[in-house]
C-alpha cells in the first residue's frame, strides 16, 4: 500500500474520531430526547458543538477532492516525494483544523484549511507534470 493510501486512512479514521467528539459535545448540549429522535426541524447548535458539528462536516468536503488526489496518484503510479509530503500536510492540516475551529481564532481556521486544500491540489499538480 502507497503512504498516500495509508493517509487517506489515516484521514478516514479521523472522520470516524471527529464523529464521536461531535456527537459526545452534540448530546451533551441538546439531551439524547433531541439527538436520537426524528429531528423534522434542524436543532439549534452553538457553541463548541455547533464548531465540531461543522468541522466534521467540513472533513467531509475536504476529503472527497483529497481522495480524487489519492485515486489519480494511486491509480496512475505517480507516487513521489512531493505528493507523500502532500497528503501528510493534508491530514497535520485536517487535525489541526479541529482546535482551529474549537478556538475560533480569526483567521486560523481558514489559514489551516487553505493550507490543507493547496496540499491536495499541489498533489494532483504533481501528478500531471
Amino acid at each position: 500500500m502507497t503512504i498516500e493510501l495509508t493517509i487517506l486512512a489515516y484521514a478516514a479514521l479521523l472522520q470516524v474520531f471527529q464523529f464521536g467528539l461531535m456527537s459526545a459535545a452534540l448530546n451533551l448540549q441538546l439531551g439524547l430526547k433531541v439527538t436520537a429522535g426524528p429531528r423534522d426541524t434542524p436543532p439549534e447548535m452553538h457553541g463548541i458543538p455547533g464548531r465540531l458539528y461543522r468541522a466534521f462536516n467540513n472533513h467531509f468536503e475536504g476529503l472527497i477532492l483529497f481522495t480524487i488526489a489519492i485515486v489519480i496518484v494511486t491509480l496512475g503510479q505517480q507516487s513521489t516525494g512531493t505528493t507523500q509530503t502532500c497528503a501528510y500536510v493534508y491530514l497535520a492540516a485536517r487535525v489541526l483544523y479541529i482546535p482551529a475551529y474549537i478556538s475560533g481564532i480569526l483567521l486560523l481556521r481558514s489559514t489551516i484549511w487553505f493550507v490543507g486544500f493547496g496540499a491536495t491540489v499541489v498533489m494532483i499538480a504533481a501528478t500531471l507534470i
